[in-house]
Parts: C-alpha cells; sequence; structure tokens
C-alpha cells in the first residue's frame, strides 16, 4: 500500500480542535488531556532505551536523587553502570531518540497542526519509581505523552511563580516550587506546558515519557543571520551619510539628528526580505551534533531508477528541518539545512508534494517524478544527504 495513501492521523487535543488549541492554550496555558493516544504503546523498551544511551554519538543523561542531593552525569555509559543502579529515585533520558530511530518520526508526525521546522525532538526518558529531574523551567513548549506506568505531574501555573534557581544544585533547579495543580498521568494522557511554567514530574512506578519538545528561534540567532546576508549581499560597505547637516553646537555632541539618521539607515536596511530570508535560514538549521553528508558515490539517474524498481524507502535524513516560502509570481523558496533553494513554479509544487509526508515508497516518488527537472531535483536532494535511500524496509 502507498504509504502516502494512508489518512494522517493527530494527536487528541482533549475534544478540542487543533484551531481552538492553538488560539486558546500554544503558548499561553497548560493542558492536560486525557486519553491523548488511547491505547499507545512505546515503540521501545526500557532496554532499547537504555542500549542507545551506550552510543557515545547519543546525547544521553542519567540524573538520580540521593539524601545528599542530586547527581548528574552524561552518558554515554556502560551496561555495568545500569546494572549497579538502586531500585528506585533515578532517571534516563535519551535526546533525539527520532533521528536515531526514524521510525519514531511517526510520532510526532501526529503534530503536524505545527510546522515541521519549529520541531526539535522527541527525547524520552525511563523512570524508576520515585525518579525525577527536579522542579524546572523550560524555555521550549513541550508536550509530555505518558507511554508506560505512572507519572505524576505537578504545576505552578500563577502568574508571579518564583524562577530563582538553586545556585549549588548539579541541574537547573527551582529554589522554590509550589504547586498549584497536581494530576496522575496514566499511558495515553498527555500535558503540554509551554515555556515558563514551573513543573516537577516524579515517577510513581516504573515508567517512561515522551516529550515532543518544539524549539523556538532566539532574537540574536537571527541577526547574526541577518548580519551575514548583508555581508554576503555586500550591503556592510554602505557608509553613514548625514548630507544636509546642522553645525555642531558642541565637538563632542552625540545630536539627536545623526541619531536619528543612523536609525533609519538601519531600518532601511533590514528589510522584510531580507528578515525573511534569514528566519527561513536560522529555523532550518540542522541541530548542533548532525552533520547531514551526501553519499560516497554518485547518485545518478540510473541509481534512483534501479531504487525505484526495488523494495527501498526514499525518507528525509531524519534530522533535515525544511520551510517552504512561495513567491508572489509564482514559485518560492525552499530553505534546507539553513540553505536557500530558489524554486521555479514546477520545482516549488514538486517540493510541495515531497515535503507533506514522511518516507516514501517507490511508487510514491515515481508518481511524483513527473518530468525531467523534478529528476534533477530529487537527485540533488540525495547527493546533498537531504533524501536517502534506505535499502532496509523493515
Amino acid at each position: 500500500m502507498d504509504r502516502r495513501a494512508r489518512p494522517r492521523e493527530t494527536i487528541g487535543l482533549g475534544g478540542l480542535t487543533p484551531e481552538v488549541f492553538l488560539r486558546d492554550y500554544w503558548q499561553q496555558q497548560p493542558l492536560l488531556i486525557r486519553q491523548a493516544w488511547p491505547g499507545f504503546q512505546p515503540p521501545l523498551s526500557p532496554e532499547e532505551l537504555a542500549g542507545l544511551a551506550l552510543e557515545p554519538d547519543i546525547e544521553s543523561r542519567l540524573i538520580r536523587q540521593t539524601d545528599t542531593g542530586w547527581s548528574l552525569r552524561h552518558g554515554p555509559f556502560e551496561t555495568a553502570h545500569f546494572q549497579r543502579l538502586p531500585k528506585s529515585c533515578w532517571t534516563l533520558l535519551v535526546q533525539d531518540v527520532e533521528k536515531w530511530l526514524p521510525s519514531l518520526q511517526t510520532i510526532l508526525d501526529r503534530f503536524d497542526f505545527l510546522p515541521r521546522w519549529r520541531r526539535d525532538d522527541l527525547m524520552v526518558s525511563y523512570a524508576a519509581p520515585g525518579g525525577s529531574v527536579g522542579a524546572h523551567v523550560d524555555r521550549y513548549d513541550v508536550f509530555l505523552l505518558q507511554g508506560q506506568g505512572q507519572r505524576r505531574w505537578q504545576i505552578d501555573r500563577r502568574p508571579n511563580a518564583p524562577l530563582e534557581e538553586d545556585p549549588d544544585a548539579p541541574l537547573r533547579l527551582l529554589r522554590d516550587f509550589h504547586p498549584s495543580d497536581d494530576w496522575l498521568l496514566e499511558p495515553g494522557d498527555m500535558l503540554y506546558l509551554p515555556p515558563g511554567i514551573p513543573h516537577l514530574g516524579v515517577a510513581e512506578t516504573a515508567c517512561m515519557t515522551f516529550s515532543i519538545g518544539f524549539r523556538a528561534a532566539t532574537l540574536d540567532a537571527l541577526l547574526v543571520e541577518a548580519t551575514q546576508l548583508l555581508q554576503d549581499d555586500g550591503e556592510h560597505t554602505a557608509l553613514f551619510a548625514d548630507i544636509g547637516r546642522g553645525a555642531s553646537p558642541h565637538p563632542a555632541l552625540l545630536d539627536e539628528s545623526s541619531l536619528s539618521r543612523a536609525r533609519g539607515w538601519l531600518r532601511e536596511a533590514l528589510t522584510d526580505s531580507l528578515l525573511d530570508r534569514a528566519f527561513g535560514r536560522v529555523v532550518t538549521q540542522t541541530k548542533p551534533g548532525f552533520d547531514l553528508c551526501g553519499p560516497d558515490t554518485t547518485i545518478d539517474r540510473t541509481t534512483l531508477s534501479d531504487a525505484l524498481d526495488s523494495v527501498v524507502t526514499i525518507r528525509r535524513h531524519p534530522a533535515l528541518r525544511v520551510a517552504l516560502r512561495p513567491a508572489p509570481s509564482g514559485g518560492g523558496v525552499c530553505f534546507l539545512d539553513g540553505d536557500e533553494w530558489p524554486l521555479d513554479e514546477n520545482g516549488y509544487a514538486f517540493m510541495e508534494q515531497l515535503t507533506s509526508g514522511g518516507d516514501l515508497t517507490p511508487q510514491a516518488l515515481s508518481a511524483l517524478l513527473r518530468n525531467e527537472a523534478h529528476w534533477t531535483l530529487m537527485l540533488e536532494l540525495l547527493q546533498a544527504g537531504y533524501w536517502e535511500i534506505d535499502d532496509d524496509d523493515g
């Protein structure tokens, strides 16, 4: 069956439509959703999660709470280390699980009512009874999906909630935490938290939690990218001009007329077009630690044709972020890994279809390759490592 023909499933939002959720809750207030994913079964076991934490390239952390306080250890770990752990009060967290196990991308795909370039990662945690990472505040939006066991979540939704951190803790923990809400989550339940909400999760039983995080661009990153574009375009060579200025009443005075000219000069340089380009490049930059490298061999039309005749999967690199920006006159720009790919109307239509779903079967990709320009573009994407031919379709 053509995978792209399957209806797209979305996460339950407690009876709310995505539009109502985005209007009333997104980045504004928490929301507890009972049975957001009825019958959810974790797609990996605690043992498999621990196996990922043994790998040197995978970011993992082990957090323990003892009578003397908190301890934090970063991976990679050894099997013997897990065997020595106590029966309670510890948590293992593994970042970017969907990038190492691409089949888990389907969990994030249920949140497609939000743009994919907004995604950060799928973090999976396993906690022994009593396990926690302490009361803290996140700077990103997160959906906390309970996968196994029970976890108690407490939050402080008060507008004046204390946010001071404990300088002596090895983690960024809050010095004071006074919950206003207290919930016990079962498998399939989900808690949405916007940035800045103090929260604490404690495992009531051995449990797994799937955290779907959404990142936001920072102002400094946007300004750095805009400055780089100005330099690349040669606009930084322009000089401050003050033709028609008046005589200075004092030789050291920074007069209002000069300051006004400088502010207007900067506003004139930071055009809407330049800022649009800078934003598209920033939000599609690949997360540090993941290199998008093309294959060592050349992928030509024969290679792709052979793949389309085989039982393979053509998938987007799991760490790739993509964003599309249409142009008023037709066509547009595709932002890939922080780069801009200008496209004519034909190419833009192809990328719209290519990026609308997940993995592609050979049949689905063949249906998209309608002309020579599509073939050329697809080969460029494969050669750059943005899309991959996976011989193992299991």
